[in-house]
């Protein structure tokens, strides 16, 4: 697969950084690090971005994510590798991801169990690690970029 063309991002370098900034952003939220990173990949997978796919696998395990986790993530509902911390942001994950799917995207049962595990800050860090991926992923997909590229 060749890409269409470079990730809009890097044609237009004045957009990238504040993207970026955004993710040192959420890295700062109190959520420890492999959350994020199981977010990043769950969003990816739904999204089918091979680019985000790839290098949230390796991100992941560079973070602590363990291998367990990191080929049951996509039927984390029946694998017993997850906390329920890590259950509860998949969820969100996948109610913010899946917006168009629901009259009521992230009913209040997926947002309350976010809720009990992760406060406000750490919750806007989850949220801004699932737009700002989602945003990543689009441009991504949309421009077929392929796993393993570089930017």
């Amino acid at each position: 697969m060749e890409a269409r063309m470079k990730n809009p991002a890097v044609v237009l370098p004045e957009a990238m950084q504040p993207l970026l900034d955004v993710v040192r952003a959420t890295r700062g939220g109190g959520v420890p690090e492999a959350t994020l990173e199981l977010v990043h990949l769950r969003a990816s997978q739904i999204n089918g971005c091979s680019f985000c796919v790839d290098g949230g696998v390796k991100s992941a395990r560079k973070s602590g994510v363990s291998d367990d986790q990191l080929f049951a993530v996509a039927a984390w509902r029946e694998a017993p590798y997850f906390s329920d911390a890590e259950r509860a942001a998949l969820a969100l994950t996948e109610a913010a991801t899946r917006l168009a799917d629901s009259s009521d995207p992230v009913p209040d049962p997926i947002w309350d169990a976010a809720a009990d595990h992760f406060d406000e800050r750490q919750l806007s860090a989850i949220i801004l690690t699932i737009g700002i991926t989602n945003l990543f992923n689009r441009l991504n997909a949309t421009t077929r970029q392929p796993a393993g590229a570089g930017w």
